[in-house]
């Protein structure tokens, strides 16, 4: 029944390990040093993002047949998981961050930096895949905060002694299963 929920937070929050935005956390952390606004500013742009990737995926559905629909989820399953095999660098003059607070930096900064993001990418694909996208929202939401709340609370300790490049691994291996799945059923 929640199987949308728990697969889109596990794809994501293992999707976002050393994320461009799993970056800028880190960034928004060591310059401003006050974490709620800064976590609440990331809660507050990915719904609104994700659910406006999550509503195309679900258009999608409604507009292509059902073998289209499985050749374009499952080949886009494939192309993220081959997408989290390259590693995300966030240059310091990428993303300008506007004046009006911590929170409202936060928020303008994490919605520019999921445009076209592979875990943006994601949530429209999953909400193509489930037919439930508040599950899928919420639980791409969740992975976004179980990933990024960490390192902005614990800063770069916590990027020190986890092994991106094998959580990058096992989110290609999680998005490449879905993808064959999706293809064979």
């Amino acid at each position: 029944m929640f199987d949308a929920l728990w697969v889109s937070t596990t794809a994501v929050a293992l999707a976002e390990m050393g994320d461009k935005t799993q970056l800028l956390a880190l960034m928004l952390a060591a310059r401003w040093r006050k974490p709620w606004p800064i976590v609440a500013g990331i809660a507050a742009a990915t719904v609104v993002n994700h659910a406006l990737a999550g509503a195309l995926g679900a258009w999608l559905t409604q507009w292509l047949g059902q073998d289209a629909l499985r050749w374009i989820v499952g080949g886009s399953f494939l192309a993220v998981a081959a997408w989290m095999l390259i590693p995300d660098k966030l240059d310091d003059g990428e993303i300008k961050l506007p004046p009006g607070g911590v929170f409202i930096a936060t928020v303008v900064a994490f919605f520019v930096a999921e445009m076209g993001d592979k875990t943006q990418v994601a949530t429209v694909v999953l909400a193509a895949r489930f037919d439930a996208l508040w599950q899928v929202v919420v639980g791409t939401t969740a992975g976004m905060l179980l990933a990024n709340a960490p390192v902005v609370f614990m800063g770069d300790k916590l990027t020190r002694k986890l092994p991106l490049v094998w959580i990058n691994r096992g989110a290609a291996v999680l998005f490449a299963v879905l993808g064959v799945v999706t293809l064979l059923w």
